[in-house]
């Protein structure tokens, strides 16, 4: 056997790695997705529009990832690489290979990366490629991937969308691990907390996707969802608002009022009634997750400050997110729901000069009124019980704090 034969025989016998290619090369990207892909055997590519990251990422085709822990552990991200995402045909070449995609941009982006994603996967059908192709939005929502899948489809011709179905799938997840605003000289580092979760609806998956190791299966996936979203989102909101409130700058200032500690965890108490109640959740399995979700917010080796926490309060007090949502549903099951309606109360009165959502909103509410903006924003018409619970709770907040918001 000559050389070039052996070469030729080695390169069709050895193992190709799994690609991902994952949307957004933020601090959650990085410090969480890439990583656990990476450490699972795949390739990474990131599409990105940040111009500075993908000329490093494609240099060096690795990044450093600090795990903010006693042992102040460095992990080196290799096997990566970048796309810009406005690049159509460099998207479309890569989701034409890809195994896996992923996405940490936003809920509200999702519709801007679904016309590419749409033409990857005409693509893939077109030249008969029949292996699946699994996408997974990792975002902070409730159906976030059946969210994406319906954006997908609205570019997708309609005659590709049976055979879709067969070979894409768009399996819902649930993804848990803080990772802060930070800043460093390599702008590809990246430090995040030790705690991290990964879960995914298994019931949607086609099967064929390669393992990724330290992620969840589960065949039922809405209670994992909402256990993060109304116990992590909302108390980690609820230290920002209360915290920006008091005048703190990081929510570990925060966490060091017992006052306040006291009342982000009194709210998350009611959050966790509902959920053992709907899901007949373990109670004291539930309250040591509690604990657990407390501590991590008071680490100290993980600054975070309370208005990157606090930051769209438009989006966090909309209906379907971390405090209308589940204090609509546990008064529906008849329990107390005093905090969750103070900490509303608090994110109104968010006006941080440098937050859009928070300017517009301090906007609306000297323009309208508070009852205007609950029925409107919060999606609680004035006929809700809630809706004038919330108000009282604005109105003394205004009073404590001495606030000149019009109410």
């Amino acid at each position: 056997m000559n050389r070039l034969t052996k070469e030729k025989n080695d390169s069709i016998n050895r193992v190709r790695r799994p690609l991902a290619v994952h949307f957004g090369a933020g601090n959650i990207g990085r410090g969480f997705i890439g990583l656990l892909l990476t450490k699972s055997g795949y390739d990474v590519c990131f599409a990105t529009r940040n111009k500075k990251k993908i000329s490093l990422l494609k240099q060096r085709n690795n990044y450093s990832v600090h795990i903010a822990n006693q042992s102040n552990e460095k992990i080196l991200v290799q096997n990566v690489t970048a796309i810009s995402s406005q690049n159509k045909e460099s998207v479309l070449k890569q989701i034409a290979e890809a195994d896996l995609i992923t996405t940490a941009i936003g809920v509200s982006n999702l519709p801007n990366i679904a016309k590419k994603i749409a033409l990857g996967i005409e693509h893939r059908l077109k030249t008969n490629n029949t292996n699946p192709l699994h996408i997974i939005a990792c975002e902070n929502a409730i159906g976030g991937s059946s969210q994406l899948k319906e954006f997908v489809y609205e570019h997708l011709p309609a005659e590709w969308h049976e055979p879709a179905d067969r070979f894409i799938a768009f399996p819902n997840a649930a993804v848990d691990r803080i990772v802060p605003a930070q800043h460093h000289e390599d702008p590809l580092e990246v430090t995040v907390e030790p705690y991290f979760e990964w879960v995914i609806d298994r019931s949607a998956m086609l099967g064929g996707l390669p393992e990724i190791k330290d992620v969840k299966l589960v065949d039922s996936l809405e209670a994992f969802i909402e256990r993060k979203l109304f116990t992590v989102n909302t108390g980690h909101c609820c230290a920002a608002y209360y915290g920006y409130l008091e005048g703190y700058t990081t929510i570990q200032e925060v966490m060091a009022d017992p006052k306040l500690k006291s009342q982000i965890e009194q709210v998350m108490h009611e959050t966790g009634n509902m959920l053992t109640e709907k899901y007949e959740l373990d109670e004291s399995k539930h309250d040591e997750y509690i604990q657990k979700i407390l501590n991590r917010f008071i680490n100290p080796k993980l600054i975070d400050k309370v208005v990157r926490v606090g930051r769209s309060p438009l989006r966090k007090l909309s209906i379907g997110d971390r405090l209308v949502r589940p204090a609509l549903l546990t008064y529906d099951l008849g329990m107390d729901v005093s905090n969750l309606t103070k900490a509303m109360a608090a994110g109104l009165l968010f006006d941080y000069d440098k937050d859009p959502e928070a300017v517009k909103l301090k906007k609306a509410i000297r323009k309208n009124g508070i009852h205007h903006v609950i029925t409107k924003y919060l999606g609680i018409p004035s006929s809700h019980p809630i809706h004038q619970k919330v108000v009282d709770q604005y109105k003394n907040f205004k009073e404590k704090y001495q606030l000149v918001q019009e109410a």
